[in-house]
Protein backbone atom coordinates (compact mmCIF):
# COMPACT_ATOMS: atom_id res chain seq x y z
CA UNK A 1 0.00 0.00 0.00
CA UNK A 2 1.38 3.63 -1.16
CA UNK A 3 1.01 6.56 1.17
CA UNK A 4 -1.34 9.28 -0.30
CA UNK A 5 -0.02 11.79 -2.57
CA UNK A 6 -2.18 14.65 -2.33
CA UNK A 7 -1.02 17.96 -2.64
CA UNK A 8 -1.32 18.68 0.76
CA UNK A 9 -0.73 15.33 2.00
CA UNK A 10 2.69 14.53 0.87
CA UNK A 11 4.73 12.08 3.19
CA UNK A 12 8.18 13.65 3.88
CA UNK A 13 11.47 10.73 3.94
CA UNK A 14 12.37 11.82 7.47
CA UNK A 15 8.71 12.06 9.21
CA UNK A 16 7.25 8.58 9.29
CA UNK A 17 4.16 7.34 11.72
CA UNK A 18 4.40 5.52 14.76
CA UNK A 19 6.02 2.20 14.71
CA UNK A 20 4.96 -0.90 16.75
CA UNK A 21 7.48 -1.41 19.17
CA UNK A 22 8.41 -5.21 19.41
CA UNK A 23 6.37 -6.04 22.59
CA UNK A 24 3.38 -4.32 21.59
CA UNK A 25 0.22 -6.70 20.22
CA UNK A 26 -2.84 -4.32 19.78
CA UNK A 27 -4.64 -1.43 17.70
CA UNK A 28 -3.00 1.56 16.39
CA UNK A 29 -4.11 4.19 18.78
CA UNK A 30 -5.47 7.68 17.35
CA UNK A 31 -5.97 10.55 19.15
CA UNK A 32 -8.03 13.25 17.28
CA UNK A 33 -7.70 16.91 19.12
CA UNK A 34 -8.69 20.17 18.69
CA UNK A 35 -10.37 23.31 19.27
CA UNK A 36 -14.38 23.79 19.81
CA UNK A 37 -16.18 23.50 17.01
CA UNK A 38 -13.67 22.18 14.78
CA UNK A 39 -15.40 19.14 13.64
CA UNK A 40 -13.64 15.91 15.33
CA UNK A 41 -16.92 14.14 16.12
CA UNK A 42 -17.80 14.74 12.34
CA UNK A 43 -14.57 13.94 11.12
CA UNK A 44 -14.32 11.00 13.37
CA UNK A 45 -17.94 9.84 12.10
CA UNK A 46 -16.65 9.95 8.63
CA UNK A 47 -13.67 7.83 9.25
CA UNK A 48 -15.44 5.28 11.02
CA UNK A 49 -17.97 5.10 7.80
CA UNK A 50 -14.69 5.13 5.17
CA UNK A 51 -13.06 2.65 7.27
CA UNK A 52 -15.24 0.08 8.94
CA UNK A 53 -15.79 -2.28 6.01
CA UNK A 54 -11.96 -2.84 5.79
CA UNK A 55 -10.88 -2.41 9.72
CA UNK A 56 -11.72 -3.25 12.85
CA UNK A 57 -12.57 0.03 14.81
CA UNK A 58 -13.61 1.16 18.65
CA UNK A 59 -13.97 4.91 19.66
CA UNK A 60 -12.99 6.70 22.62
CA UNK A 61 -14.83 10.32 23.14
CA UNK A 62 -14.09 12.75 25.93
CA UNK A 63 -16.53 15.01 27.78
CA UNK A 64 -16.90 17.38 30.24
CA UNK A 65 -20.23 16.66 31.87
CA UNK A 66 -21.65 14.53 28.88
CA UNK A 67 -21.55 12.01 26.63
CA UNK A 68 -22.90 14.22 23.88
CA UNK A 69 -19.98 13.07 21.26
CA UNK A 70 -20.46 9.47 21.91
CA UNK A 71 -24.25 9.62 21.29
CA UNK A 72 -23.94 11.93 17.87
CA UNK A 73 -21.80 9.11 16.55
CA UNK A 74 -24.11 6.18 18.01
CA UNK A 75 -26.83 8.36 16.14
CA UNK A 76 -24.81 8.74 12.91
CA UNK A 77 -24.87 5.46 12.91
CA UNK A 78 -20.50 5.38 12.17
CA UNK A 79 -20.15 2.04 14.47
CA UNK A 80 -22.10 -0.50 16.63
CA UNK A 81 -23.15 1.15 19.94
CA UNK A 82 -20.94 -1.30 21.86
CA UNK A 83 -17.82 -0.31 19.93
CA UNK A 84 -18.06 3.79 21.10
CA UNK A 85 -17.38 4.35 24.69
CA UNK A 86 -17.79 7.49 26.51
CA UNK A 87 -15.29 9.03 29.04
CA UNK A 88 -16.92 12.18 30.86
CA UNK A 89 -13.42 13.97 32.48
CA UNK A 90 -15.08 16.30 34.68
CA UNK A 91 -11.90 18.22 34.09
CA UNK A 92 -10.05 20.54 31.32
CA UNK A 93 -9.72 18.60 28.15
CA UNK A 94 -6.02 18.47 28.01
CA UNK A 95 -5.93 17.23 31.55
CA UNK A 96 -7.66 13.96 30.42
CA UNK A 97 -5.78 13.05 27.34
CA UNK A 98 -2.16 14.61 28.77
CA UNK A 99 -1.63 15.08 32.33
CA UNK A 100 -4.00 12.36 34.36
CA UNK A 101 -4.84 9.06 31.38
CA UNK A 102 -6.23 6.70 33.28
CA UNK A 103 -9.91 7.13 32.49
CA UNK A 104 -9.30 7.24 29.01
CA UNK A 105 -6.85 4.50 29.27
CA UNK A 106 -8.80 2.32 31.23
CA UNK A 107 -11.58 2.94 28.90
CA UNK A 108 -9.35 2.17 25.69
CA UNK A 109 -8.02 -0.65 27.07
CA UNK A 110 -11.63 -2.17 28.06
CA UNK A 111 -13.42 -1.11 24.47
CA UNK A 112 -10.16 -3.11 22.96
CA UNK A 113 -10.55 -6.23 24.85
CA UNK A 114 -14.40 -6.19 24.53
CA UNK A 115 -13.64 -6.28 20.67
CA UNK A 116 -10.78 -8.96 20.00
CA UNK A 117 -8.08 -8.06 17.43
CA UNK A 118 -9.44 -4.12 16.63
CA UNK A 119 -7.26 -2.48 13.96
CA UNK A 120 -7.35 1.24 14.94
CA UNK A 121 -8.84 2.85 18.39
CA UNK A 122 -9.95 7.15 17.83
CA UNK A 123 -9.64 9.05 21.24
CA UNK A 124 -10.90 11.58 20.59
CA UNK A 125 -10.64 14.78 23.09
CA UNK A 126 -12.92 17.10 24.22
CA UNK A 127 -12.46 20.67 22.68
CA UNK A 128 -9.67 22.92 23.56
CA UNK A 129 -7.32 25.04 22.83
CA UNK A 130 -4.21 25.21 20.32
CA UNK A 131 -1.99 23.72 23.04
CA UNK A 132 -3.58 20.49 23.50
CA UNK A 133 -1.77 17.37 22.99
CA UNK A 134 -2.00 13.78 24.02
CA UNK A 135 0.04 11.65 25.75
CA UNK A 136 2.39 9.49 24.28
CA UNK A 137 0.99 6.82 26.58
CA UNK A 138 -2.50 7.06 26.08
CA UNK A 139 -2.21 7.56 21.63
CA UNK A 140 0.30 6.12 19.49
CA UNK A 141 -0.17 9.18 16.23
CA UNK A 142 -2.08 12.05 16.68
CA UNK A 143 -4.22 13.88 14.26
CA UNK A 144 -5.25 17.98 15.27
CA UNK A 145 -8.11 19.42 13.61
CA UNK A 146 -8.44 22.91 12.72
CA UNK A 147 -11.27 24.88 11.20
CA UNK A 148 -11.37 27.81 8.60
CA UNK A 149 -13.90 29.42 10.87
CA UNK A 150 -12.02 29.52 13.76
CA UNK A 151 -9.58 31.91 10.88
CA UNK A 152 -6.88 31.93 8.86
CA UNK A 153 -4.55 32.96 11.50
CA UNK A 154 -4.71 29.96 13.54
CA UNK A 155 -1.54 28.11 11.81
CA UNK A 156 0.41 31.54 11.71
CA UNK A 157 -0.31 31.84 15.18
CA UNK A 158 0.86 28.19 15.91
CA UNK A 159 0.95 25.95 19.38
CA UNK A 160 1.77 22.58 19.94
CA UNK A 161 -1.25 20.88 18.40
CA UNK A 162 -0.74 22.65 14.79
CA UNK A 163 3.02 21.86 14.91
CA UNK A 164 3.29 18.87 16.49
CA UNK A 165 0.70 16.41 15.55
CA UNK A 166 1.48 14.08 13.28
CA UNK A 167 -1.61 14.91 10.89
CA UNK A 168 -3.38 18.32 10.76
CA UNK A 169 -6.72 18.97 9.11
CA UNK A 170 -7.72 22.34 8.23
CA UNK A 171 -11.66 21.30 8.08
CA UNK A 172 -14.65 23.16 6.97
CA UNK A 173 -12.85 24.51 3.70
CA UNK A 174 -16.36 24.84 2.56
CA UNK A 175 -17.28 27.27 4.99
CA UNK A 176 -13.67 29.77 3.94
CA UNK A 177 -15.64 32.25 1.45
CA UNK A 178 -18.57 32.62 4.01
CA UNK A 179 -15.70 33.67 6.93
CA UNK A 180 -13.02 35.44 4.22
CA UNK A 181 -10.66 32.96 4.94
CA UNK A 182 -7.83 32.08 2.92
CA UNK A 183 -7.68 28.53 2.70
CA UNK A 184 -4.05 28.44 0.49
CA UNK A 185 -2.67 30.74 3.02
CA UNK A 186 -3.81 28.67 6.15
CA UNK A 187 -2.42 25.53 4.30
CA UNK A 188 1.31 27.18 3.49
CA UNK A 189 1.38 28.47 6.81
CA UNK A 190 0.78 25.58 8.29
CA UNK A 191 2.96 23.91 6.52
CA UNK A 192 6.03 26.26 7.06
CA UNK A 193 5.43 25.44 10.56
CA UNK A 194 5.51 21.63 10.87
CA UNK A 195 8.65 20.39 9.81
CA UNK A 196 7.46 18.18 6.92
CA UNK A 197 4.72 16.69 8.75
CA UNK A 198 1.45 16.26 6.74
CA UNK A 199 -1.04 18.89 6.44
CA UNK A 200 -4.65 17.86 4.56
CA UNK A 201 -7.67 20.24 4.05
CA UNK A 202 -10.89 18.43 4.36
CA UNK A 203 -14.89 19.01 3.76
CA UNK A 204 -17.14 17.03 5.47
CA UNK A 205 -20.19 17.83 3.48
CA UNK A 206 -19.26 15.47 0.84
CA UNK A 207 -19.09 11.83 1.90
CA UNK A 208 -15.93 11.60 0.75
CA UNK A 209 -14.43 14.36 2.37
CA UNK A 210 -12.28 12.71 4.55
CA UNK A 211 -10.83 10.45 2.20
CA UNK A 212 -7.46 11.29 2.03
CA UNK A 213 -7.48 11.10 6.05
CA UNK A 214 -8.08 7.86 5.59
CA UNK A 215 -5.92 7.12 3.20
CA UNK A 216 -3.40 8.74 5.86
CA UNK A 217 -4.68 6.07 8.27
CA UNK A 218 -4.13 3.25 6.15
CA UNK A 219 -0.39 4.24 5.71
CA UNK A 220 0.02 4.47 9.30
CA UNK A 221 -1.24 1.34 10.12
CA UNK A 222 0.64 -0.93 7.92
CA UNK A 223 3.74 0.79 8.80
CA UNK A 224 2.72 0.17 12.82
CA UNK A 225 1.81 -3.34 11.77
CA UNK A 226 5.44 -3.88 10.27
CA UNK A 227 7.12 -1.67 13.34
CA UNK A 228 9.49 -0.21 11.30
Amino acid sequence: MSPPHGPHGLFQNDVRPAARPPSVDRALRIGVGGPVGSGKTTLVGSLCRLLRDELSLVVVTNDIFTSEDAQALRSAAALPADRIVAVETGCCPHTAIRDDIAANLDAVEQVESLHHRVDVTFVESGGDNLTAIFSQGLVDVQIFVIDTAGGDDVPRKGGPGVALADLLVINKVDLAPYVAADVDLMLSDATARRDGRPVMRSSLVDPEGAGEIADWIRHSLEHWRTGE
